[in-house]
């Protein structure tokens, strides 16, 4: 890092530079970036595109009074670093470190907390029209993604927010030609189209440097006749926007002049930037997909193939889909611009006219594959947990009421680690099980959530299998399509006095906290249906239940439980251990998982502290 960065403790620093210095910060900025990244991990290609983007944005607008939202957020690393929070790169995405997206209670610069796609123009309105009414002369700018333009979200916001012509919203579409898979849809093709028409571009910006003073007003009033002729009309502009650009968004002698100009305009503007993923590195730039989310990496080498040993349970999903595509051609996968993150890539390559992208869509997704399924398809629908939340009226209302054959395999289920409270899929276990005609499960191993899918796939209704997010215990697999008795669990150790209910991915830590304590454990494997007759047997043959599972415990698995015993009549000491009521910030996942208290030692310690006197004496001495 050389000086012109250290100069800068805030926007208020980057503004008094003069603007012939500003390259050089964007070229130290591009540096620091990349070797910061290479050390925490975190996303790397989106920063690397938005790194002149953000000098002009706070060279030009008095942050934090003019409000930046970012949407998504996960390019906020360059706006990290020039708001204050360069020396604290070193803790991105780590345990009580620096978050890897915008979070209002981090910094006042981050005007509103994102991670979620497609938010940003609503809220940004918001802010402006809040500032309208306050009478308040300060900006509200919306920086959006085209992938996440293709959100209906996103054109719910614009249609509102066109009707306002004195309010101070500045919309800028970061156009980079991706979101974290390839583009999809007619949107995409309409940018292109746009940053096609280069003839338009060139002749007015000609015509104004040539044409004297005195025919620049007759000049202006043909502008809009000629745009129409030359470029189809802008969609934006329909929507009563004053659409600005393409401009070129590594180019700030076109960004600042231009921001410049629109902060003395009134009423909605939309200002069209285009960008490169992975600008400045060349390797992130010829394969953005693979540098959007790296972990450490030597940037003079690249990223070096993953050489785990066990296979992680998004690629047990990849692997089962593809198997079971071959199996049934009615299968159908489907996901909201995941292809990667959710293990798609090699069933798209095998079966592509069974795959279906739709975008940074989730609501659409789930309807969409509630259409397929109504005409006789399967649809499988790979989407994260935390993403489903997005599309849950339409989960209720448009499969569930409908009692629809939709499969849904959900990644990332429980904590997360760095990508924090935004991304953990804690509630998805509370969520789904009050739905009527659901089936949900959650496998405690590779081969059982191989199980689970095909039997959820087998299911004629709406079925959910939770898995959580890296790599699983090592398990083997079948190659088989083997499908489980529905809603029936099993005891994998039997204890005394005490027995352990567990679930997914609790099944494993629960085992290890049973052995020093003598306790019973049973795999649950299905959340609804419960399995109200082990549950019963359990309760009758022990002095006390735990039921553990890595979701919220507010109405939660263990909430079935002691629904189910009080439906049969039985009082029985229950003790619940899960993800407790609050948001749980980023950091390690054992580090997460033993702060709620979900690891071996924490099962053990809990055990105790609530039945120890249940436990033989030696037993509860000893403990772990």
């Amino acid at each position: 890092m050389t000086s012109l960065l250290q100069q800068i403790q805030s926007p208020a620093d980057l503004r008094k530079l003069p603007r012939p210095q500003l390259k050089a910060v964007a070229d130290e900025l591009r540096h620091f970036l990349l070797d910061s990244v290479s050390k925490t991990g975190g996303h790397l290609s989106s920063n690397l595109g938005t790194v002149e983007l953000t000098i002009a944005l706070h060279y030009v607008f008095n942050t934090p009074e003019d409000r930046l939202v970012w949407d998504v957020g996960h390019q906020t690393y360059p706006h990290k670093i020039l708001t204050g929070r360069r020396d604290r790169m070193p803790s991105l995405r780590q345990y009580q470190g620096l978050s890897g997206f915008p979070k209002r209670d981090e910094s006042e610069y981050d005007t509103f907390g994102t991670a979620h796609s497609s938010t940003s123009i609503s809220a940004a309105l918001g802010m402006a029209l809040a500032a309208r009414t306050k009478g308040e002369q300060r900006h509200a700018v919306a920086i959006i993604g085209d992938g996440s333009m293709t959100a209906g979200m996103a054109f719910e916001a614009l249609n509102n927010g066109g009707v306002y012509d004195d309010v101070n919203l500045l919309v800028i579409l970061n156009d980079n030609d991706m979101s974290i898979s390839p583009p999809v849809g007619a949107l995409n093709r309409y940018l292109a189209r746009l940053l096609s028409g280069k003839f338009y571009a060139a002749a007015k910006n000609v015509g104004k440097s040539v044409l004297p003073s005195g025919m620049l007003e007759l000049a202006k009033r043909l502008e809009e006749h000629a745009k129409g002729m030359i470029v189809p009309a802008t969609m934006f502009e329909e929507f009563g926007f004053n659409y600005i650009g393409p401009i070129d968004g590594h180019d700030l002698d076109s960004l600042i002049p231009t921001l410049q100009n629109i902060r003395s305009l009134k009423g909605p503007q939309f200002l069209h930037v285009v960008t490169k993923k992975g600008q400045g590195y060349k390797l992130a730039e010829a394969d953005p997909v693979l540098y959007h989310g790296p972990g450490k990496f030597n940037p003079a080498e690249g990223i070096k193939p993953a050489t785990s040993s066990k296979k992680t349970y998004t690629q047990i999903f990849g692997q089962w889909l593809c198997d079971m595509g071959k199996a049934d051609p009615k299968l159908v996968g489907i996901t909201p611009a995941m292809r990667e993150g959710s293990g798609l890539v090699e069933f798209e390559k095998q079966f592509p006219e069974r795959y279906y992208d739709v975008g940074i869509a989730e609501q659409h997704a789930v309807t969409f594959a509630a259409g397929m399924a109504c005409e006789g398809f399967k649809p499988v629908v790979a989407i994260y947990s935390t993403f489903l939340q997005r599309a849950y009226d339409q989960l209720i209302h448009d499969v569930a009421l409908q009692n629809l054959d939709v499969t849904f395999a959900l990644d990332r289920a429980g904590l997360v680690g760095a990508d924090g409270a935004t991304h953990a899929g804690n509630y998805d276990i509370a969520y789904l099980r009050c739905i009527p005609n659901m089936v949900v499960m959650a496998p405690a191993d590779e081969n059982e959530c191989r199980q689970m899918l095909t039997t959820a796939y087998l299911y004629p209704g709406p079925a959910a299998v939770r898995y959580p997010r890296g790599a699983g215990t090592g398990a083997a697999t079948s190659e088989a399509l083997e499908a489980l008795e529905i809603g029936k669990g099993s005891i994998v150790r039997n204890g005394s006095k005490v027995a352990i209910l567990a679930f997914g991915s609790m099944v494993h830590p629960a085992l290890l906290a049973a052995e020093n304590l003598d306790l019973t454990v049973a795999n649950m494997r299905f959340i609804k249906p419960l399995d109200k007759e082990l549950v019963v047997q359990l309760a009758q043959s022990h002095d006390a239940l735990v039921c553990v599972e890595e979701g919220c415990v507010m109405g939660g698995a263990g909430s079935a439980v002691m629904e189910a015993l009080a439906e049969a009549g039985i009082a029985k000491p229950v003790q619940l251990l899960g993800l407790p009521d609050q948001f749980i910030d980023h950091g390690d996942p054992a580090i997460l998982l033993a702060n709620c208290g979900l690891d071996a030692k924490g099962i053990a310690a809990s055990v105790q502290q609530r039945f120890g006197d249940l436990l033989t004496p030696a037993v509860a001495a000893t403990g772990t």
